[in-house]
This record gives structure tokens, C-alpha cells and sequence, in this order.
């Protein structure tokens, strides 16, 4: 007994460090922070109350489930949120999103303890949780009746990560979705750990319909295993590790001193100094073997894993990719290409914009095909369209029109 409650308090106590370093973190997505910090505090809070369950201590217990009650019907609507916000980048919700929040308003109002409302017996509450679990609650535990836990929640777990699901399966071929390589195991990794605990919590009630004799201690034990080895793998990936968990290192930005767009701005810097530019000139001793190879590795990398669709994508992210220092990639850009960085990506989304626009002109806007394309924001996509073909979007068309 006492290994059990080592065990749950030592998990207990790694989610709720984890829960409170993402809320008060200021680094990363802090929308994406409070919605992940959302689901690890309810389910400290679901396994710090299954200790007081055959604790004898219905005060403590009482106080306990009311306190996490909210936070339990809040975390499927943080789940879905986080996993839609990260694959679209948003750091402020929608008007409209906050209606995901009404299950746990109404959690609140069915925890406060209302003055003409019914005594509950805690007593009573404590045996039923103890036996099967939160969802067999058959007690009135507040103001709404016993279905308000074992059948509403359940339904709203399910509902939930079937739509979260719909959602990634849906976006899944869509270009203006492709994340980098960090974020997308993190995603699916987050994604399937979740469902996993999702559908473990509902097991309970397919074993008790099935007429299946467990012992609910059993899935505590497993549920604080599980979250031993899933932190001992994301100790063994950093950019998981720290760059989501803890978000002590910001993996989507690189250092400032390396942030370099195009060569562009790195050129008039240097030949400002002749002295810098001389030693500059030494360093980039490429042969024009070396030259063509790299320009071919460009264009090849570019057009078979579509980089150019990345909102952020950077020529340091290009060098990375290639293992090419970054000066040698923005020297083939400007000398060998003969564009600067930024109009070369944007000519392969000008591009992928001709190509697309018949295809879907009858369905979504100009803008929103040029967003898919890669374009941040409507005035570069319009430069960028004018400077690669000479003409305004509707010009050009119309023109294609009349040819």
C-alpha cells in the first residue's frame, strides 16, 4: 500500500510541476502553454483524488473532487484546442471557441454548493469512487444528477477525441500543414499518448458492462507507469523534452544572430568594410563543380519536400536541411541562382499558386490559396506576384483569359 501512494504521489507531483511551469512559462505558444497545462493539472487532480478515495477522510475528498471537477470537463475541450491550435499556429481563440468551455462552466455550477441544494454523503461517494471509478459515480456528488459524471463526461471525452481526430486526419494532405520535423513528432506523439489515456480512463465501464471482475487500484498503478515511461522517452528527445513540456528552449525560432532571410541584407553590411569583404571573398572558395552541386541540391530539396509552403521557413532552416553553412547557401543563392533568398522561395510559391488557382479559384479566395502557397501575408504575396510576372493577380488572369 504503501509503494501505491509512493507511486501516485511521485506522478502527482511531476504533473503538477509540469502543469505549473507551462502556465507560467513566457516562452512558446502561451495559449498552447494554458491548454496543455489545463489537461496535466486535471489529470493530477484525477489521480491526487483517487488517493482519498478509501482515505476515510470524506472532507478531504469532498473538497478535493470539487476543486478538480471543473478542470476534468475542461480538458477534453484543451485537448482539442491545443492539437487544432498547434497545427495552425494560433495564439488567441476564436469568440466563437470559448463555447468549448460550457461543460466546464456547467462543472462549476454543479460543484458549488448551493443553498437549497441536498446534502451529499461523502461517505457514500468515497465507496462508490473507490469500486469503479469515477465514471460509476451513482451518488449525487452536486447539483445535477448522478448521469452528470458516469454517462455526460464519458460521452464528452469520446466526442472530443473523435473530432480531434477527424481534424488531424482531415488536415493530414493539406501543404499549408506541413510542420517541421521536431513538431510533427511531438504532435503525433502528444496525439497518441493522449488517446491512449483517454480510452484507458473509459475502460472501466466497457469492463463493468462486459461483466469483467478488475480492481480499479490496478489502473491507477498502470495510469502512473505509463506516465514514468512516457517521461523517461521524452528525456531521451530533447526538443520534446524542452521544447514542449518544459518550453525552456524555443524550438520554432532559431538565435537571433543566425536569423537571416536573404544574403540581401547580408551583403551591403559587409561591403561597407572592404577589409570584411576581402576576408569574406577567402572563405566562400567554392569551385564551380561545388556550385552547380549545391544549386542542384537546392532545387531538388525545394521542389520534391515543398519547403517554399512553410510560412517561417529561413535559409537557415535550408542550410540545416543540406548541412551547407549558411554563407555558402546565401553565396548560390545571389551568385549562382541570381536571386536573393527571399525572391527565390517566393517565385516557387508564385508558382505553386499558378498551379493551384484553377483548381480551387471556384472554392476559396485568392488569398487563401496564396496562404496554402506559403505566403505570411497578402502584401508579400502581391509583390511577389507582381515582381515574378509583371502583373497583378486579376490582370494576369484576365489576360490568360483572353489568350
Amino acid at each position: 500500500m504503501q509503494s501505491l501512494n509512493l507511486l501516485i504521489s511521485t506522478s502527482c507531483l511531476f504533473l503538477l510541476l509540469f502543469s505549473m511551469h507551462l502556465f507560467f512559462s513566457k516562452k512558446g505558444n502561451k495559449l498552447l502553454n494554458i491548454f496543455l497545462s489545463v489537461i496535466f493539472f486535471a489529470r493530477f487532480g484525477q489521480i491526487l483524488t483517487s488517493l482519498f478515495f478509501k482515505s476515510g477522510q470524506p472532507n478531504t475528498l469532498a473538497f478535493c473532487h470539487q476543486i478538480f471537477t471543473p478542470f476534468y470537463y475542461a480538458a477534453p475541450a484543451c485537448f482539442y484546442l491545443y492539437i487544432t491550435g498547434f497545427l495552425q499556429d494560433r495564439k488567441n481563440l476564436q469568440k466563437i471557441e470559448w463555447l468549448h468551455f460550457l461543460p466546464a462552466l456547467l462543472a462549476i455550477i454543479h460543484v458549488i454548493p448551493w443553498h437549497f441544494s441536498t446534502s451529499l454523503n461523502w461517505d457514500l461517494i468515497g465507496s462508490q469512487l473507490a469500486e469503479n471509478g469515477y465514471f460509476s459515480l451513482k451518488e449525487r456528488s452536486g447539483l445535477f444528477p448522478p448521469y452528470f459524471h458516469y454517462l455526460f463526461r464519458p460521452v464528452l471525452v469520446m466526442a472530443y477525441l473523435c473530432t480531434t481526430w477527424m481534424v488531424v486526419l482531415r488536415l493530414k494532405n493539406k501543404p499549408i500543414q506541413l510542420l517541421e520535423a521536431e513538431s510533427r513528432t511531438w504532435i503525433i506523439f502528444f496525439l497518441r499518448i493522449a488517446t491512449f489515456f483517454q480510452l484507458f480512463t473509459l475502460a472501466p465501464i466497457i469492463l463493468r458492462n462486459l461483466h469483467i471482475p478488475y480492481v480499479n487500484a490496478s489502473f491507477v498503478v498502470v495510469n502512473c507507469l505509463v506516465l514514468f515511461v512516457i517521461l523517461l522517452y521524452a528525456l531521451h528527445r530533447p526538443y520534446i523534452f524542452y521544447g514542449y513540456l518544459l518550453v525552456a528552449v524555443d524550438w520554432t525560432k532559431k538565435p537571433t544572430v543566425l536569423k537571416t532571410e536573404t544574403d540581401a541584407i547580408l551583403i551591403p553590411l559587409i561591403a561597407e568594410d572592404p577589409k570584411p569583404n576581402r576576408t569574406a571573398v577567402k572563405k566562400i572558395n567554392l569551385i564551380d563543380a561545388q556550385l552547380s552541386d549545391y544549386a542542384l541540391a537546392m532545387k531538388e530539396i525545394m521542389e520534391e519536400e515543398q519547403l517554399y509552403l512553410l510560412h517561417d521557413f529561413q535559409i537557415i532552416d535550408l542550410s540545416a536541411k543540406l548541412n551547407i553553412p549558411i554563407h555558402h547557401c546565401s553565396f548560390v543563392i545571389n551568385k549562382h541562382i541570381g536571386k536573393n533568398f527571399r525572391d527565390w522561395i517566393n517565385s516557387y510559391r508564385v508558382n505553386h499558386f499558378l498551379k493551384q488557382y484553377p483548381l480551387k479559384s471556384d472554392k476559396i479566395t485568392i488569398e487563401a490559396i496564396a496562404s496554402e502557397a506559403g505566403f505570411k501575408s497578402v502584401a508579400t504575396f502581391y509583390n511577389a506576384f507582381k515582381k515574378e510576372t509583371g502583373l497583378m493577380p486579376t490582370a494576369y488572369f484576365a489576360q490568360e483569359l483572353s489568350h
